[in-house]
């Protein structure tokens, strides 16, 4: 009976933890989702000052710093939490965003390129790392390639017209022009206030017979 007894309040326990971690996780999530990023940053610091192993608090973290701008702030929680799981496809998401906007090129792809590994062809952030990916090439001049990783990206954004734009420019400057007009188009058809899809078909123009 004592037995009995213990066990059961030692499961109370451990019951009554995770539905207080579980509950702090929501409050987070509730509280990056309302867009109340620095609020957000707060309470997932607080968290994890009483669990420090709190991958998903870790995740919420960085997505606020990286919604807020604190680029290299998340640059280091990311790398903290690899620290804990150093496959956990979230956290290397982030880690290649947080890299991508503080300029660090070759970092960035690697993680973004290690994020496809990991996740299935479904995963909801596999667009914006074909996207990140092309704008990368774009930077580093390898416009072929930056041609290929956006072109996927479209594909799971088709009515995007930014992404499109961007593809069009990276075809132009492949000189692929007739396949740049496909893209400046398209994105034109979805936006025709679309400034830079529109100075971009005119540019091209001149080359498409």
């Amino acid at each position: 009976m004592i037995k009995k007894s213990l066990f059961a309040a030692v499961f109370f326990v451990f019951a009554a933890i995770f539905l207080y971690a579980q509950t702090q996780d929501t409050y987070a999530l509730s509280l990056y989702n309302s867009e109340k990023y620095k609020q957000t940053i707060s309470q997932c610091k607080a968290e994890l000052e009483k669990n420090p192993n709190n991958l998903d608090i870790y995740t919420i973290l960085c997505w606020s710093l990286l919604k807020n701008g604190q680029y290299r702030e998340a640059e280091y929680w990311a790398t903290e939490a690899l620290k804990i799981s150093q496959y956990d496809h979230r956290i290397i998401e982030i880690l290649a965003e947080a890299k991508y906007f503080l300029g660090n090129n070759d970092a960035a792809l690697a993680f973004f390129q290690q994020y496809i590994s990991l996740v299935r062809m479904n995963a909801s952030r596999i667009g914006d790392a074909y996207y990140y990916m092309g704008e990368i090439y774009i930077r580093k001049a390898m416009f072929n390639h930056a041609d290929i990783s956006l072109s996927v990206a479209v594909r799971f954004s088709p009515r995007n017209d930014n992404w499109l734009t961007r593809l069009g420019y990276a075809r132009e400057m492949a000189k692929n022009y007739r396949e740049a007009a496909l893209a400046y188009t398209k994105a034109l058809e979805i936006n025709p206030t679309h400034q830079d899809a529109a100075r971009g078909k005119e540019r091209i123009s001149k080359y498409i017979y």
